[in-house]
């Protein structure tokens, strides 16, 4: 009797030893699907309110100031802008938390709002660089907030987290362009410049983000990345200590990862910031304009659906590969054919390589960090990011106007190719050594 009872009662037993931890998982489990969803809603909504201000951003540059040279000014302040607020950011959120750290980066941005709508009524290009400036630092935050889904997630769930929230993007493409046209009429009815209807949009749609942000973000990210990493011990690389920035760029997984990213960001940056001046050259239309820049959104964020889960099952640096020769049959389409067609579908290949690009880069960075790690070290990658896309932004004015459309393009083959190798290397040398590994 006791043989058979004893089984039972020590089940009853387990039961009640493993409630609690069953319990805290799938806790754990909802709490992150709601932060991860709280950020796929932030990127939509801002997504939409930064696409409709690029949509004009060039147009009125030229405008203010009258010259073609400073079409990518506004660009290249808003990457500055962005560059040390990505470090400060990440320095700043490991004291006052994720939650904390998003809600401010948005506060900034609805005040950049606010001026870009005094910039251009007051036909003021100072005011403009100042609101973007503030763009920038809400853009900074945004792009942290994928690293935020990363870390509170499982690792084998890294890649289709990240893409989840850059699939947040998929909305801002739809939406964005689509408001020009209505906030610009709207514009026009309240007696203002029409360039501002777009801009008034996006500050209603950032307000609005703040309060989803300080709603959803709860429990603090930071706090349940902690709980997740401990149990995956397994995953923690190198021999626990803390590593510094320094040594951290030097493992090869490191500098490729940020390489990807800084290179598909600038290159995409470059060619999508004078589209819109280039197809107004053609004397296209702002409704033509609109058409090509939601194809171009579209390949940015749609292919999220399915891109990171493709990283997670495929690897890294497949993906990357991959990206990178999609980027190179954009740059070689949109200076061929001076019509909307060829456009949208040169846009649509920029923006759906720097998508493979980007969270296949995203996913690796966060495979190489410890959670101590990771807010440090992804402000400065995309401090990086923002530094060199700069950069390239205000090259891109120069090169237009003196050069032409095809050259910009070229300058984005180039660059792409530099990459290529740099992944082609990396991976030959990774699969090298996974070899080694096996046959030892």
């Amino acid at each position: 009797m006791q043989s058979i009872i004893q089984p039972s009662f020590a089940g009853q037993l387990l039961v009640r030893k493993r409630e609690p931890d069953e319990i805290r998982i799938n806790m754990q489990s909802t709490a992150a699907k709601r932060i991860i969803w709280t950020l796929f809603a932030a990127q939509s909504l801002v997504s939409a309110g930064v696409i409709a201000g690029a949509t004009v951003l060039s147009i009125i540059a030229v405008d203010l100031t009258g010259n073609d040279a400073n079409a990518g000014v506004p660009s290249a302040v808003m990457q500055l802008a962005a560059a040390p607020a990505a470090y400060g950011f990440g320095l700043l959120w490991d004291r006052i938390g994720r939650r904390n750290g998003m809600t401010l980066g948005l506060l900034l941005g609805v005040a950049g709002g606010v001026v870009a709508v005094w910039a251009v009524e007051g036909v003021s290009f100072f005011l403009l660089l100042l609101s973007v400036a503030g763009l920038g630092f809400m853009r900074s935050a945004l792009q942290l907030s994928r690293f935020i889904a990363a870390e509170v997630s499982e690792p084998s769930r890294r890649g289709a987290a990240i893409s989840t929230v850059v699939l947040g993007g998929t909305v801002g493409a739809i939406l964005g362009p689509l408001v020009v046209a209505p906030s610009s009429q709207l514009a026009l009815a309240l007696g203002m410049n029409e360039l501002t209807g777009p801009y008034l949009a996006a500050l209603a749609l950032f307000a609005l983000t703040t309060i989803v942000v300080w709603l959803g973000l709860n429990p603090d990210p930071m706090e349940l990345s902690k709980e997740i990493e401990a149990q995956f011990p397994e995953e923690q690389t190198g021999d626990g200590k803390i590593r510094s920035t320094r040594q951290l760029l030097a493992l090869p997984g490191v500098y490729v990862a940020i390489t990807t990213m800084v290179i598909a960001q600038m290159v995409m940056v470059m060619v999508m910031g004078i589209t819109s001046l280039h197809m107004a050259h053609l004397e296209m239309t702002l409704g033509s304009i609109s058409v090509v820049f939601s194809g171009h959104t579209l390949g940015m964020f749609a292919p999220s659906i399915f891109s990171g889960r493709l990283a997670d099952r495929w690897g890294r640096a497949p993906m990357i590969i991959t990206g990178a020769v999609i980027l190179l049959a954009s740059f070689v389409l949109a200076p061929l054919y001076p019509s909307v067609p060829p456009l949208v579908v040169a846009l649509f290949l920029l923006g759906l390589g720097w998508n493979f690009c980007f969270v296949a880069g995203s996913a690796l960075l966060a495979d190489q960090l410890r959670t101590a790690e990771r807010s440090s070290m992804q402000g400065t990658n995309d401090l990086l990011i923002a530094l060199v896309t700069a950069g390239g932004s205000f090259a891109s004015g120069p090169i237009f106007a003196s050069a032409g459309y095809g050259v910009l393009n070229l300058s984005g083959g180039v660059l792409t190719l530099m990459m290529l190798g740099l992944v082609l290397w990396w991976y030959a040398n990774s699969r090298q050594m996974q070899t080694a590994a096996v046959n030892q």
